[in-house]
């Protein structure tokens, strides 16, 4: 539960007296009252540790940064008092981790940077719109203009049988030509390294299946990682439950190569694609937002980097 209040610590003020300044962030600006709450209700101290208070809009946000589902665990005074007892927990902590000088070492300011990167590139994204939210308009004129982002490519699903000698592997493609799929089965199981005398665990007509795979270079990430060789094999048989002719040769084993089905080639619909494009149009609009509040930075803030020197340094390999 900590973890949902990481962030909290900073939202915690430094305060002496009960009518202290209310608290300003760099720029000299008020921060944004907490959702739901009056100004006078956030400002209400709920608790003090050491020369720090806890407010109640600090102890709403904390409650606002959990999802939904979280949230509703501390619906109870016992678990509300339980949330406090933490925020209490992480401020206790974070004290004594200074006072060891924790907050100097240089992966804590890294982990903090990293922290306060998240938070502003979160503003960012919460700024966007929604996908729903796009005009129409815009999302079809994406998706006419980059038709082939959505040509889904001829995709074949594929069976071998692998042996370790070059005899058996010409003797296996003589019997697999125009073989049923009950006797490829049962061909796998007699030669098949790895698969010689298996037990019924697949029906025969599944022994041996690589999956569905397409074209090298075109298929997705889901697709299995097969050798190139054999998957160009595949797509040079002219029909399904063919074999390729001669066996593939991977790592010093030979490949029968089978085909059992294809899927043609297609291009999917508009209705199939909008929710994808409405996705991308945001996420672009997201990027393009960073790139800009990036660019604004280095004009404000001067920086410069030793080429040279960057040049030198060398990454170590890990060790073997």
């Amino acid at each position: 539960m900590i973890a949902s209040v990481l962030l909290f610590a900073s939202g915690c003020k430094h305060q002496t007296t009960e009518n202290a300044e209310k608290p300003k962030d760099a720029a000299g600006i008020l921060p944004k009252p907490t959702s739901g709450l009056a100004p006078e209700q956030a400002n209400q101290v709920l608790a003090r540790v050491g020369d720090k208070v806890i407010t109640v809009g600090d102890y709403a946000a904390a409650l606002q940064r959990m999802d939904r589902f979280e949230r509703l665990r501390y619906q109870s005074a016992e678990r509300r008092k339980q949330l406090l007892d933490e925020i209490i927990a992480l401020e206790l902590l974070a004290d004594e981790a200074r006072r060891q000088g924790l907050d100097r070492e240089p992966d804590t300011q890294l982990r903090l940077d990293q922290a306060l990167r998240d938070e502003v590139l979160s503003d960012l994204r919460a700024a966007a719109p929604a996908p729903e939210s796009l005009p129409q308009s815009e999302v079809r004129g994406y998706y006419d203009a980059h038709k082939d982002e959505f040509k889904e490519p001829e995709r074949r699903r594929i069976a071998e049988v692998v042996v370790a000698r070059v005899e058996d592997a010409k003797r296996v493609i003589e019997a697999a030509k125009d073989a049923s799929a009950q006797s490829w089965g049962g061909l796998v199981r007699k030669f098949s390294v790895g698969r010689r005398g298996a037990t019924a665990t697949l029906p025969l007509e599944l022994e041996g299946d690589l999956g569905i795979v397409s074209n090298p270079g075109q298929g997705a990430p889901s697709e299995p990682r097969l050798a190139e060789a054999v998957v160009k094999a595949a797509f040079s048989i002219e029909k399904v439950g063919g074999v390729f002719p001669d066996p593939v040769v991977v790592q010093n084993q030979y490949h029968i190569v089978r085909l059992t089905s294809r899927v043609p080639s297609r291009s999917r619909t508009f209705a199939e694609a909008e929710r994808s494009i409405r996705v991308k149009l945001v996420q672009q609009r997201i990027e393009a937002s960073q790139q800009q509040l990036l660019d604004e930075l280095r004009k404000r803030i001067p920086v410069s980097v030793n080429q040279s020197l960057l040049a030198t340094i060398k990454s170590k390999s890990p060790p073997k």
